[in-house]
C-alpha cells in the first residue's frame, strides 16, 4: 500500500462522515437490492457501508481496512446504528484475504487513489467477484477541481496535495484514470461515468471551508508536507486561512469532480 496521505483526524473524519450512499456511490444504488453480498474495501468511518447494509439485507456487507485501527470507526458507527448484518476484515486490496468469486459486489471508493498499484487492486477486486457480479470504484479528480473565488493560496493547496499524495506513493487525479487502469486490468464490460460534490450555498461553504482550514494545519498531510519541506507551517497558515475567505465569499463556488466505473465480472 501507498502511504495514505490524509491520515485520520478529527478534520479528515469531518469529511469522511458526510459520505452516504447517495451522495458518494450513486452509480451503484441501481446494482444493490435486498439479497446482495457486497465487500467494501476501505471503507473508512462506514457511514457508506452502513448504507449498503440497510439496502442489501439480510445479505451480509464485509468492510474492508488496511489497518485495526481505521476499522474500529466503522465498527462504533455500524454499531451505533444498531447495524447487525455487517462483517469486519483487515487487508490489502493488492492481496485479498477471500476466496474467489466471494462477493456479488465489490465496491472502493476514493481507495485507487492511494494505493501503489490501481491495477493489480482491480484485478483483485475481479477475482473476488462473482461471474457476472460487480465491480465498481469511485475517485477524486483534483486536477480537475474547480472554485471560485480563484484565490492564489488554493493554487497552491492543490499544487501541495498534488506533490504530497505523489510523495505517498498515490495519485491525486485518478479519476481520469479509472477506464485506462480497468483496461489494464483486463476488465471488458465496463461502463465509466463521472459525477461531481458541489459546495455554492452558505452552510456548504462553511462546513467544507472550515473542514480544510482545519485539516490542512492538523491532519497527516500537513505533517507530511512540513516533514519533506514541501511546505512551512507559515504556508500552512496562509493556505488555511485563504479557506476562511473561500467560505466567507458571498459567491463562493467550488466543484470537486470524480470518475467512476462500473464493470462486470
Amino acid at each position: 500500500m501507498a502511504t495514505y496521505t490524509h491520515g485520520h483526524h478529527e478534520s479528515v473524519l469531518r469529511s469522511h462522515r458526510w459520505r452516504t450512499a447517495e451522495n458518494s456511490a450513486a452509480y451503484l444504488l441501481p446494482h444493490l437490492s435486498s439479497g446482495v453480498t457486497v465487500l467494501d474495501i476501505g471503507c473508512g468511518p462506514g457511514t457508506i457501508t452502513a448504507d449498503f447494509a440497510a439496502l442489501v439485507t439480510p445479505a451480509r456487507v464485509t468492510a474492508l481496512e488496511v489497518k485495526q485501527e481505521a476499522l474500529d470507526l466503522a465498527r462504533a458507527e455500524i454499531a451505533r446504528r444498531g447495524i447487525t448484518n455487517v462483517d469486519f476484515a483487515v487487508g490489502d486490496v493488492h492481496g485479498l484475504d477471500f476466496p474467489d468469486a466471494s462477493f456479488d459486489v465489490v465496491h472502493a471508493h476514493q481507495v485507487l487513489q492511494h494505493v501503489t498499484d490501481p491495477v493489480a487492486a482491480l484485478r483483485e477486486m475481479r477475482r473476488v467477484t462473482k461471474p457476472g457480479g460487480v465491480i465498481a470504484v469511485r475517485d477524486s479528480d483534483y486536477k480537475a477541481f474547480a472554485w471560485y473565488p480563484e484565490l492564489p493560496e488554493l493554487d497552491e493547496w492543490m499544487a501541495l496535495y498534488q506533490r504530497v499524495a505523489r510523495g505517498n506513493g498515490g495519485e491525486p487525479d485518478a479519476g481520469r484514470r479509472l477506464l485506462s487502469w480497468a483496461r489494464a486490468a483486463g476488465l471488458t464490460d465496463v461502463t465509466a461515468t463521472s459525477s461531481t460534490w458541489c459546495f455554492a450555498t452558505q452552510e456548504d461553504r462553511d462546513w467544507w471551508g472550515h473542514m480544510w482550514a482545519d485539516r490542512i494545519l492538523k491532519s497527516e498531510m500537513a505533517t507530511t508536507a512540513v516533514q519533506t519541506a514541501a511546505a512551512s507551517q507559515e504556508d500552512l497558515k496562509r493556505i488555511s486561512e485563504a479557506w476562511r475567505t473561500w467560505s466567507a465569499a458571498p459567491d463562493g463556488w467550488m466543484s470537486l469532480l470524480h470518475g467512476e466505473l462500473i464493470a462486470r465480472a
